[in-house]
């Protein structure tokens, strides 16, 4: 049973967007009752969303309402069960609980502070690192999940055109996709809804071109990336290893922003510093680097 606090929170927190965050805050200790109302207070004159305002009032961290819109949206999925249609690799969604899970929730949290804004200019990365073997279209997935569960329209655009994954990952079918999109040959059917994950959609890679750098280069992408941008919040763009393949960087340099990535044990200091360099040097801005220990 709740305390005489905490029901006076949960009923002062029952409009709509408002009663899970407030409560949820509530029961983990991060917001106190008196701050639980100055939000409420401040939502009325604002009329923000409660999350932001607390983070803004700095009555929360990001970090603790990332994990608290988690919990809101894990608990909204409609999944039964072990959600058994979920593939091993999408941890976030199937185990929302686990240490990686909240990993690539504070990940978000990083990524949001320092690059996704209002202006679709702001909307979009790439994912990229320097080999094979580094876990990008791993990593690259279960970020997008977070960015979904954590209330963001989100879309994936599998950009490796020479080995995809994500349509494995998800279990989709990969007939056609972002390079029949790119010749021109589909339109915007080919962005899919991903089932039981909402706010989250896939662009699967579609079939692999004769020579993907040329298809990449000649511009199309800058344009379909500008249309894709005034219809999500964050668009993420899993890319091949930029050792073996050029395509890396005309992606990055169209979405303006980009995440490093290294893997434990595999990665080396110098290439992922060659590769910052790189993409610096291509008026690309690289937000930072994470490490896959997976």
């Amino acid at each position: 049973m709740l305390a005489p606090s905490k029901r006076r929170a949960a009923a002062a927190a029952s409009e709509p967007g408002v009663a899970a965050i407030g409560t949820l805050l509530l029961e983990d200790g991060h917001l106190t009752q008196a701050q639980l109302e100055q939000v409420l207070i401040a939502q009325k004159r604002r009329r923000g969303r409660f999350g932001e305002l607390a983070v803004k009032l700095r009555f929360v961290s990001q970090a603790a309402l990332d994990a608290a819109l988690a919990r809101q949206y894990s608990g909204q999925t409609g999944l039964a069960g072990p959600r058994r249609w979920l593939p091993d690799d999408l941890v976030v969604a199937r185990e929302p609980g686990s240490r990686f899970a909240e990993a690539m929730r504070a990940l978000h949290g990083q990524l949001v502070s320092r690059w996704f804004g209002d202006t679709p200019a702001e909307r979009a990365l790439v994912v990229c690192s320097p080999d094979q073997g580094d876990g990008r279209s791993f990593v690259c997935a279960n970020l997008a999940v977070a960015f979904a569960q954590l209330g963001h329209e989100t879309l994936l655009i599998d950009a490796d055109l020479r080995a995809p994954r994500q349509h494995e990952i998800f279990r989709i079918r990969d007939r056609m996709g972002l390079s029949a999109m790119l010749a021109g040959r589909a339109g915007m059917s080919e962005v899919r809804r991903i089932g039981d994950l909402p706010r989250l959609s896939l662009l699967p890679a579609g079939a692999v071109p004769p020579d993907p750098h040329d298809l990449l280069a000649r511009g199309a992408f800058d344009g379909l990336l500008a249309e894709l941008a005034g219809h999500y919040d964050a668009i993420l763009i899993d890319t091949p290893a930029a050792r073996h393949a050029a395509d890396m960087l005309p992606l990055a340099s169209a979405a303006g922003a980009a995440l490093l990535l290294a893997r434990r044990d595999h990665t080396r200091a110098p290439e992922l510093s060659q590769l910052s360099g790189e993409l610096g040097a291509a008026g690309v801005t690289v937000l930072g680097a994470t490490l896959n220990s997976c």
